[in-house]
């Protein structure tokens, strides 16, 4: 068999492919990724952002990397922890998910009102509790229909 030219350049092309896919499914191995965190590491490892951009979507179709699932799963470990819309919207924003992906997963949380109103349940300073919903990223309607529950249960 003869090397030629273009059967070189795609022997070259393939070789970078299996790299990109070795490389992204050790990092994946650690922990799963956001597309965009996925990216970012393959691009430190001096790849082509042709080579990434094959890689990602391969490894998307194959359900490997799923933005979606993994924000969703984010979303609800935030929400769990006492967090607020807001925060777990900077957070997932953070962590390299497009607004779209946090948006939907948001929306799967409970109501943020009904989080809040939880969070601050026995809190008896109305100031303290509004000062802890505020830290925590809840919007300012869902704080205030928080404290007025609270100074119904008082």
């Amino acid at each position: 068999m003869e090397l030629d030219r273009p059967l070189l350049r795609r022997l070259r092309h393939e070789l970078q492919d299996a790299d990109a896919l070795q490389r992204a499914g050790r990092a994946l191995a650690r922990g799963p990724l956001s597309e965009r965190r996925l990216d970012e590491r393959l691009e430190r490892a001096g790849l082509a952002a042709d080579v990434r951009r094959n890689a990602v979507t391969r490894l998307k179709a194959s359900g490997l990397v799923d933005d979606a699932k993994l924000a969703r799963g984010r979303a609800d470990s935030l929400a769990g922890r006492g967090w607020g819309n807001g925060a777990i919207a900077a957070r997932l924003a953070a962590d390299g998910f497009g607004e779209s992906a946090a948006r939907a997963a948001i929306e799967t949380l409970e109501p943020e009102t009904e989080r809040a109103v939880a969070l601050v349940v026995n809190v008896p300073d109305r100031r303290k509790a509004w000062a802890l919903l505020a830290r925590r990223g809840f919007a300012p309607d869902s704080i205030e229909t928080a404290i007025g529950t609270l100074d119904d249960w008082q």
